[in-house]
């Protein structure tokens, strides 16, 4: 967006007043707004945006975190295109893909682990443009039910820890999985309610003969080689989707599982962004963040509940969610209160930008979220 980028120097106390509502509806142009319903207003859920840290322990020096993407947005770019784009945006990191559901357009995995020396000529581009490797990422089910699909799945979480380690990479980033409710499914089974008693039965299997056995042998692993963070996304139809029950994982599991934090599978969830840093911030729980916003549109919310997301944008007048760009569904008040509480609990990760907005093109959506993102962390190191 090459507007985006000459207005750069924008007044950031004019830009920070703006709302996600406004923002969205300057994103679709008149002709193409009409059935998409109306954006929740700013700062939903209680958060206070004026004051986020109010009544909280003294913050930590606030530190510059670096800005990433989450490398399949650009799956029709050459590694060497992807990292030109990267650098004309002014990015400093990047989260690549290895395989299973995020593919790996960038990293021929197999390739890349028969040879070290190719391996770490790969991660020199990288290193070269001033965008390193922050994180990779397995995203994955290898406790689905369907033994062919978990071997496969499981088969790239170890391809993906023994490339880390090559590559001195220490955190990789994937979901915790879900397998079925018995042992004769065939397809996994999410539950998030434990009645009728037979689905609290069903969900106690699933922990305790599935999930926590395979992850401590996984994390084992891990550790075996180096690999010392798992970072796992709180999403919706895998056993951990939210900061319960990845905490729940960890205590069984132990300290290598952690989040990554996206928040846009919590917004809809009724978190509070804030809320969520500093409880996950307290025990040292945060390894990745990816930076993703969502919308809620209140009268669908309000006819049908928050369990009614749409993905493609000829769902998004029935929907009463959606995912955005940083800044298209919370206004920049509201990210830069996240981004400062990423600062205050010392995160040590990237803030990597996923787009699946399906208003805003992927690039584009890349490029209005580092926008925002640039913006309130500048106002942040600046001392506002």
């Amino acid at each position: 967006m090459k507007s985006g980028r000459k207005n750069a120097n924008i007044d950031r106390r004019s830009f920070l007043t703006t709302t996600g509502a406004s923002l969205l509806a300057a994103a679709v142009p008149a002709a193409t707004n009409a059935g998409v319903p109306a954006a929740t207003p700013a700062g939903p859920f209680g958060v206070s945006v004026s004051n986020p840290a109010s009544a909280r322990a003294k913050a930590a020096p606030r530190h510059k975190i670096p800005i990433g993407v989450f490398d399949p947005v650009y799956d029709k770019l050459s590694l060497d295109e992807m990292l030109e784009t990267m650098k004309s945006l002014g990015l400093e990191a990047v989260e690549i893909g290895t395989g299973n559901y995020p593919n790996n357009p960038h990293c021929p995995i197999d390739e890349l682990l028969e040879d070290k020396a190719k391996a770490k000529a790969w991660k020199k581009k990288s290193d070269a443009k001033g965008i390193p490797v922050g994180t990779m990422s397995f995203h994955c089910n290898p406790v689905h039910p369907d033994a062919a699909h978990a071997n496969k799945d499981a088969e790239t979480f170890k391809k993906t820890v023994c490339l880390a380690e090559i590559l001195d990479v220490k955190v990789i980033v994937g979901f915790s999985g879900t397998p079925g409710g018995t042992p004769q499914d065939t397809q996994p089974n999410w539950i998030t309610y434990r009645w009728p008693p037979e689905y609290g039965q069903m969900l106690d299997w699933q922990w305790k003969e599935k999930l926590i056995p395979y992850w401590k042998e996984a994390a084992k692993f891990a550790r075996s080689h180096g690999v010392k963070r798992l970072a796992f996304e709180m999403h919706p139809n895998f056993c951990v989707y939210n900061p319960r029950t990845l905490m729940t994982l960890r205590e069984a599991v132990g300290e290598e599982i952690g989040a990554n934090c996206d928040l846009s599978h919590l917004f809809w969830q009724g978190c509070d962004p804030v809320e969520v840093i500093h409880f996950l911030g307290k025990h040292n729980a945060i390894f990745h963040a990816h930076m993703k916003d969502t919308v809620l549109f209140p009268d669908n919310v309000a006819k049908y509940g928050v369990l009614n997301f749409g993905s493609e944008k000829e769902e998004l007048p029935e929907a009463s969610a959606t995912f955005r760009a940083v800044g298209y569904g919370h206004s920049a008040s509201l990210w830069k209160s996240v981004v400062k509480s990423y600062m205050d609990v010392g995160y040590e990760g990237i803030l990597s930008i996923e787009n699946e907005d399906p208003i805003l093109p992927g690039p584009l959506g890349v490029e209005r979220a580092a926008w925002v993102l640039k913006n309130v962390r500048a106002e942040l190191l600046a001392g506002d």
